[in-house]
């Protein structure tokens, strides 16, 4: 190395010392943005939750009896004699005229309020069906914009009833997150209430909580590193616990080295803010499972890369490598508040990976929780490091199945893009079909990828019991290869998230960065795993 090169790096290490020193002394700057406020000395945090965004709300009524002077009418070509009730004779007239040119959306205004007219695509999969009806629903989102609607009701008249799908597209694509705006009743979306005619309260009480569990999920992922480190996010998930219902546990830092949790600290090693492993768990009366059903979450608060530092462009949106563990969180929540009769418990490992000069090195060998030995390539693959911590603490439950969730790799992204999780595992056959269904129906499509024993060998190292990387190709199954060897005693998948978790621009009813993915899977997947 030259003489230069070391000088760059001394600099390097003053500057970040001289940064951390600035951030520690100019902390009450933060305190003047409502949502957090930190304690540099103590690391004691008061985290609160996004309370300036008032979330959509979903009613029902009886078909036909709703109130709202704002009326959005479901319909397809071969059914359009039923508007002949609410459209006047020369709209049924305008309406023929414009589906002959092939337009699909009708606007009808009255002395109060207006009717709207959506024609829905009919699809023999129900599948698609309930897709498109979502899509529509964002798409209607324009139109109660333009005319600053706070309420509307949907009324469904085509031969199937997706009004609640399109209710969910509207009230999912509604999503904001204002919390620092100063202005923020400038940028709020006007609509409030979406009452769907001849909907079961009972399923419009489970969509609500479905809502408020992704929104919350969303609310997690966009949260910035300057006001949300491991403390906060295990702050949060008390909050959460305590509205929803489900039990929290906080293992602090001093626990988590008793406990030899090495994964965990090395990637913590360089930041100022300690670790935090916490242990959710939602159990019913009298659940379905005999076993729990452990969900681990990858809590990255902020991944700078480590030493194996990120470029800017890839540094930028990293606030979201925490998205698997907010997705617990969101799922936790949905199965306490509808009572899912299942038991659940929920592992999220949350520290942040930072830059220092006591920072993990490449070539560094850590002892793991396990007791396994890890030579370490890349301190950029350091989610793999916690998420075996917490692999490997899940035996303890002696569960029936292990899912985890995490931003993992940019490979999974670069091979499948942002609409699907690439995921694989030991679980049974029946439970992976499973779950893929459950990806179909939710519109959270997952795509299997081999664990061929051929793939660990890239994980042997000649120091240690494995390295933490492979070659370089296929890293998103090498990524996995790694996780099965301290899953290795419970039937386990991996999902890795990373190309849906967080979205550059919005795409439908998934809107831009944090998306919440995860939960409407989970959640389907296991109410249908686990019937009442």
């Amino acid at each position: 190395m030259s003489i230069r090169r070391c000088w760059n790096i001394v600099q390097l290490f003053e500057v970040l010392e001289y940064v951390e020193f600035v951030y520690a002394n100019t902390d009450k700057q933060f305190q003047c943005i409502p949502g957090t406020s930190t304690d540099p000395t103590t690391h004691r945090t008061d985290y609160h939750p996004d309370i300036f965004v008032k979330r959509v709300q979903l009613t029902t009524a009886n078909s036909g009896q709703s109130q709202d002077k704002y009326l959005v009418i479901l319909a397809e070509k071969d059914g359009l004699d039923q508007l002949t009730a609410v459209l006047l004779p020369s709209e049924m007239a305008f309406l023929h005229q414009g589906i002959g040119r092939e337009v699909t959306n009708f606007f009808f205004p009255r002395a109060e309020g207006c009717v709207f007219v959506r024609l829905l695509k009919p699809d023999a999969d129900p599948i698609a069906a309930a897709e498109n009806a979502r899509l529509a629903g964002n798409e209607f989102l324009r139109d109660l914009r333009q005319y600053k609607i706070e309420s509307v009701c949907i009324r469904n008249i085509c031969t199937e009833n997706y009004a609640l799908a399109f209710a969910e597209g509207l009230a999912l694509g509604s999503y904001q997150f204002l919390k620092y705006y100063t202005q923020t009743e400038k940028k709020e979306k006007p609509l409030r209430e979406i009452t769907v005619e001849g909907a079961p309260e009972s399923g419009v009480a489970e969509l609500n909580t479905l809502l408020d569990a992704v929104f919350l999920t969303r609310d997690l992922v966009n949260e910035p590193q300057s006001h949300f480190n491991a403390i906060h996010l295990a702050e949060a998930v008390e909050a959460a616990g305590k509205e929803y219902g489900f039990e929290v546990e906080i293992l602090e830092k001093e626990k988590i080295e008793s406990l030899k949790m090495g994964g965990i600290l090395a990637v913590n090693r360089a930041s100022s803010v300690p670790p935090r492993f916490c242990i959710l768990e939602w159990k019913p009366e009298n659940p379905k499972n005999g076993k729990p059903v452990v969900l681990v979450g990858k809590g990255v608060v902020y991944d700078t890369g480590g030493l194996s530092l990120k470029p800017t462009d890839g540094m930028d949106y990293m606030k979201c490598d925490m998205a698997g563990a907010a997705a617990v969180v969101g799922m936790m929540a949905a199965a306490a508040r509808n009572q899912l009769p299942v038991h659940l418990v929920g592992l999220i490992p949350a520290t942040d990976n930072q830059i220092g000069e006591r920072a993990m090195a490449p070539g560094d060998v850590i002892r793991m929780y396990s007791g396994a030995t890890v030579e370490v390539l890349n301190t950029d693959a350091e989610g793999r490091l916690i998420l075996a911590d917490a692999l490997h603490y899940a035996k303890k439950y002696d569960p029936e199945l292990v899912l985890d969730l995490a931003t993992l790799t940019g490979a999974a992204v670069r091979a499948l893009g942002t609409q699907v999780i690439c995921y694989m595992g030991t679980a049974p056959e029946p439970v992976k079909r499973a779950l893929e269904k459950s990806g179909w129906a939710t519109y959270e499509r997952l795509v299997e990828l081999p664990l061929w024993k051929e793939f660990g060998d890239e994980l042997k190292s000649n120091i240690a019991d494995l390295k933490n990387i492979g070659s370089g190709n296929a890293g998103m199954i090498t990524a996995g290869k790694f996780l099965e060897h301290f899953a290795s005693e419970y039937p386990w998948l991996h999902l890795d998230i990373a190309g849906p978790a967080y979205l550059r621009t919005a795409n439908g009813y998934r809107t831009k960065d944090g998306t919440g993915v995860g939960v409407r899977l989970l959640y389907d997947f296991l109410k249908k795993q686990y019937p009442q």
